[in-house]
């Protein structure tokens, strides 16, 4: 049998990061996918996928993702159900991450990503052949 979910999408909301009685970190965001295809509109629609991480990747994403934020999601498919308060069953489908990956770098406190080294660079890099791994 095989459960693999393989994402990468913008976090729809900042992560709401809890703790576990038992002190275990735990943190759920939504993550908005789009489709490979558009509509009948010639627009592209998403999914918007729930995900839980869990111990120290779920306080890593709380403390480095925010709303917006494209991130790479590596994980499982689970399925649950609980009875609310009004006494009806309610089932939840969510992925499990296992990994979290930050696919964007961090942006400055004025909302700008920081300078790219090499943006105004128009001069050739002079790589010798004993350089390259290939």
């Amino acid at each position: 049998m095989l459960n693999r979910v393989v994402l990468v999408g913008r976090l729809t909301r900042d992560p709401e990061l809890r703790y576990t009685p038992n002190g275990v970190a735990v943190a759920n965001f939504t993550l908005a996918v789009n489709r490979t295809f558009t509509n009948q509109q010639g627009e592209r629609d998403a999914d918007f996928i729930n995900c839980v991480v869990w111990q120290k990747i779920a306080e890593n994403v709380a403390n480095y993702l925010k709303k917006g934020s494209l991130a790479g999601v590596d994980g499982r498919i689970q399925t649950r159900s609980y009875d609310n308060n009004e006494g009806r069953k309610v089932f939840v489908t969510e992925v499990v991450a296992e990994s979290v990956q930050f696919l964007e770098t961090r942006r400055s406190e004025g909302g700008q990503a920081p300078a790219d080294s090499f943006a105004n660079e128009s001069q050739p890099i002079d790589i010798s052949d004993d350089d390259l791994p290939f």
